[in-house]
């Protein structure tokens, strides 16, 4: 399974700006979001070339918490169901990119201005 997780510079800096809006002050709670409203949104993600050129890092256990195999899962039934197959790296890949799908829909206009935002997202797009 993920065992580390680098974000791309443009995620990093799309995160910082929720941080300040929401005042979620931790990266792995607005990933932990982020990663569900794409898992709730209809279509695959894109095939993107993702950086890892940040310096925000996290292990898999960080991310998911406590609920670390609930979210991983997530990823498996999703990846399934999308008739992608449970292989490590499309795993991997298929987490980067919902990941990233997920910090964009958040960041994307400025609807997110605070925890109650994030809390009336719809529950798919």
């Amino acid at each position: 399974m993920i065992e580390h997780i680098r974000l791309s510079q443009r995620d990093k800096d799309q995160l910082v700006r929720l941080k300040r809006r929401t005042g979620i002050e931790n990266w792995n709670v607005l990933c932990r979001w982020a990663f569900c409203t794409s898992l709730a949104t209809e279509g695959v993600p894109p095939d993107t070339k993702i950086l890892s050129d940040s310096n925000v890092e996290m292990t898999w256990r960080v991310f998911g918490g406590q609920h670390h195999y609930a979210y991983e899962a997530l990823l498996r039934t999703r990846c399934v169901r999308d008739g992608l197959g449970v292989d490590p790296d499309v795993l991997t890949r298929q987490f980067r990119l919902h990941l990233s799908r997920g910090i964009g829909y958040l960041a994307a206009g400025g609807s997110v201005q605070s925890i109650a935002d994030l809390v009336k997202l719809p529950m798919s797009r």
